[in-house]
């Protein structure tokens, strides 16, 4: 297939590999689209895994709303369940990468009975970043969201410097290019940064320190749900966003079987470390694959 459609909204999908294959829903982060994952499905459909690699809300034409509240994440969550099910793929594997990454994290913990297991890439689980906030330097990492919700402005901004930006944090000049062609004009930033405008990652940040301020005034809340679907999370040490503090802290919130990676890199991990990426995912999955 090529397209779902979900509330009349219509999202372009990759979807490559043997159709009886183990289902892979790839979902990428800000800003990038489906091309992230090129180099890893290679790898993936080489071992008889079926992908499915969607631009995801804001960045498929057909699936751009323009209020903010159409990219609260449930939306977003439903929106991977909607793709699972026009695969009919009544289990499946995700993987996520900067924002897709929120939304993986947040599909495996929605819908455990659906999720056969989870591989994250860069984005911590969302109580770890709440807590890197202030014990770490996550809040320096993170100022640009706060900037982000100012109208029109950012997409002035980060498009006038988009290029550099993908080249000076580790992307190489081809795939740079592409990204650059694909986002062409400031206007074409706003639904992608709608995200961010939308503020789901925020608002789960918010119920986690709200969780932690109580525990410690002795509200004796029970703490955030764990993750209970087997995990891999991957993390580049030379992340330019996302930093150390939260990446080690997240083994606290997956119970299932759990594997951190910390690799020597950046925050592009698809592009950058697709070989690294995809032997990860295989690693993942197999155990599915054999039991």
């Amino acid at each position: 297939m090529d397209s779902f459609s979900r509330d009349g909204l219509t999202f372009d999908v990759t979807d490559a590999g043997p159709v009886e294959g183990e289902v892979v829903i790839l979902l990428h982060g800000f800003p990038q689209d489906r091309t992230a994952w090129s180099q890893v499905t290679e790898q993936l459909n080489a071992t008889g895994l079926r992908t499915l690699a969607p631009d995801q809300r804001g960045y498929s034409p057909g699936a751009s709303p323009t209020a903010r509240s159409a990219y609260a994440m449930r939306e977003l969550v439903a929106d991977v369940v909607a793709l699972a099910d026009a695969a009919n793929a009544q289990t499946f594997h995700v993987v996520g990468h900067d924002w897709g990454g929120a939304v993986a994290w947040a599909v495996a913990a929605a819908h455990p009975d659906r999720v056969a297991s989870a591989t994250v890439l860069s984005t911590p689980h969302p109580t770890a970043m709440a807590w890197a906030f202030t014990h770490g330097d996550q809040a320096r990492r993170s100022w640009y969201m706060v900037t982000f919700q100012i109208p029109r402005l950012p997409e002035k901004r980060l498009h006038r410097g988009l290029r550099s930006l993908y080249l000076r944090t580790g992307m190489d000049a081809d795939q740079a290019q592409r990204y650059v062609d694909r986002f062409p004009t400031p206007e074409s930033l706003t639904p992608p940064m709608n995200w961010y405008r939308g503020m789901p990652a925020s608002a789960a940040i918010g119920r986690s320190v709200k969780k932690m301020v109580s525990r410690r005034r002795g509200g004796g809340h029970s703490g955030p749900r764990k993750i209970t679907v087997p995990t891999t999370y991957v993390w580049g040490r030379r992340d330019f966003a996302l930093g150390r503090a939260a990446a080690e802290k997240t083994a606290e919130f997956v119970s299932a079987d759990y594997r951190f990676v910390e690799v020597d890199a950046g925050h592009w991990l698809p592009e950058v470390e697709a070989e690294v990426v995809a032997h990860e995912i295989i690693q993942r999955v197999r155990p599915h694959l054999t039991a």
